[in-house]
């Protein structure tokens, strides 16, 4: 029974390296979403500068 309670039993290390573990998990998410932002940004510029173009040059016809 005492190493079934040892194995509950977190040393303080432990709890700094899950605290830390978890600080930079949140951290990770919060990148994946500003990236996940700036993608969405970027696309949409990209999807103005080519309709500005198709309204810009005549289509070619054969």
């Amino acid at each position: 029974m005492a190493k079934a309670l040892f194995g509950h039993v977190v040393a303080p290390r432990d709890l700094r390296a899950a605290e830390e573990v978890a600080v930079l998990r949140s951290r990770v998410a919060r990148l994946e979403a500003e990236v996940a932002q700036l993608r969405a940004e970027r696309d949409a510029v990209i999807a103005r500068e080519l309709l500005a173009m198709a309204a810009e040059e005549p289509a070619l016809s054969r």
